[in-house]
């Protein structure tokens, strides 16, 4: 086989070292830790001799081994080298340990999503206004997401309406109408006094 085509390097046959690395990717993918892996230039008999090793965490466990067929196994697979291989026991792979966690908090009262069209000049960036609206009140508002922006019929030559979900997390009850209200004049004002923008209607 050869590697894969790369803008920065030719072709080349793949060798030990490339299924020495690949072996090591899927372990790091399973969770062992690399610093405790060693490389030992002790291939089974059906890899070729100076081309391959053995993978170890310790003495005495071995992870897989990797390297080129050796030629003899390439003729009686009818195959043409150089073929690199590896092969992992996975029984001996360590669990990957898991951190403990604490039971999550959530939390004890409902969000709730308000939207809001604004018309800006086309000079503003959505990001001047997603934080505006974020500033207007930092203790209700948990989060603040664009979800359209919007050129043509019925907004001004040179001007754009950018549209965001405001998500409000009450924290110590439920918010009343005029409460949810007051934060959404709150948003209203900031985001006009940081970027002229109106309240589109």
């Amino acid at each position: 086989g050869a590697t894969p085509r790369h803008w920065a390097a030719p072709r080349r046959p793949v060798d030990a070292l490339d299924a020495k690395g690949d072996a090591l990717a899927v372990l790091a993918a399973l969770g062992v830790n690399l610093d405790g892996v060693q490389a030992v230039p002790e291939p089974p008999a059906w890899l070729h001799p100076g081309r391959g090793g053995v993978l170890r965490a310790g003495p005495k466990v071995t992870l897989g081994v990797f390297g080129e067929l050796h030629p003899r196994v390439l003729k009686a697979l009818d195959l043409e080298g150089p073929v690199a291989v590896f092969e992992l026991d996975l029984g001996a792979v360590p669990e990957p340990k898991r951190k403990r966690r604490g039971n999550p908090q959530l939390p004890a009262f409902q969000p709730l999503v308000r939207d809001f069209a604004f018309v800006v000049d086309e000079s503003v960036a959505a990001e001047a206004l997603l934080r505006a609206a974020r500033a207007a009140d930092r203790t209700l508002i948990e989060r603040v997401e664009l979800f359209d922006v919007y050129r043509g019929k019925g907004i001004e030559e040179g001007r754009k309406s950018l549209a965001i979900a405001v998500t409000l997390q009450p924290r110590e009850r439920t918010l009343t109408d005029a409460e949810i209200e007051a934060v959404a004049q709150k948003i209203v004002a900031s985001v006009a006094k940081a970027t002229g923008a109106t309240l589109r209607g």
